[in-house]
């Protein structure tokens, strides 16, 4: 069975009066699937709905074998429930919490923060993980852009997610800090062994991630194939 099994549709209504439609389908044992194409092209919006932040008009989406929406059967997981662990292209810290808080925030229901004095099992382990302990009391505007990754994905996993979803988790950094994450991502991700779907539209993360691509424009994918690397 594929660790990836989605097929959504939706249509959506734009501000100006345009109608966009999104009709995805595909399957994957990719580890590492990279959704490519141009912006607008859908990516955000399948990704949305594989976590359930999107509510597809009809289809399924199943990862790891598992039914987390299906418009023929009445499933429709709530996202928390879906176990799949997001990561915002801009990261989404909180800059009043440390690093070793806002690891531990998944661990602590509702709203409250963690405290400073008191560090779980988990976020230590994670913090050993990506040698961030020297790090732990700092708050995000004290680390580098490779510290502030590796805070947001240790976040991501620290609730032992079934996949890893990122969103264009380059796109708003300069030329090099691109290179220098991607080479740092791709080897966390490596060292972790965890699923991982990325959206991009720059053909450098796709050769630098892609064990499988799906080429994705307007709102269907028009190429699926297995990459060079």
């Amino acid at each position: 069975m594929p660790v990836w099994d989605v097929a959504v549709r939706k249509r959506l209504a734009a501000a100006d009066g345009h109608r966009f439609e999104l009709d995805v389908a595909f399957a994957s044992d990719a580890r590492r699937l990279v959704l490519f194409g141009p912006s607008g092209a859908g990516k955000s919006l399948t990704l949305k709905a594989v976590a359930g932040l999107l509510e597809p008009d009809s289809g399924h989406v199943r990862v790891a074998g598992e039914t987390l929406f299906d418009s023929g059967t009445n499933v429709d997981a709530a996202p928390q429930r879906r176990r799949l662990a997001y990561l915002f292209q801009d990261y989404a810290l909180f800059p009043h919490l440390t690093v070793a808080q806002n690891i531990g925030f998944a661990l602590h229901g509702g709203w409250r923060n963690p405290s400073r004095r008191e560090r779980p099992v988990a976020v230590q382990r994670w913090l050993q993980t990506f040698e961030l302990e020297a790090q732990a009391g700092n708050y995000p505007d004290q680390l580098s852009g490779g510290q502030r990754q590796r805070t947001a994905l240790a976040r991501a996993l620290v609730n032992g997610p079934r996949a890893l979803l990122l969103d264009e988790p380059f796109a708003a950094l300069d030329a090099r800090l691109r290179v220098h994450l991607r080479r740092e991502l791709a080897e966390l991700q490596r060292q972790v062994g965890i699923p991982m779907m990325l959206i991009t539209h720059d053909e450098a993360d796709v050769a630098a991630f892609a064990d499988e691509v799906i080429g994705i424009e307007a709102g269907r994918v028009v190429a699926a194939q297995a990459s060079a690397g």
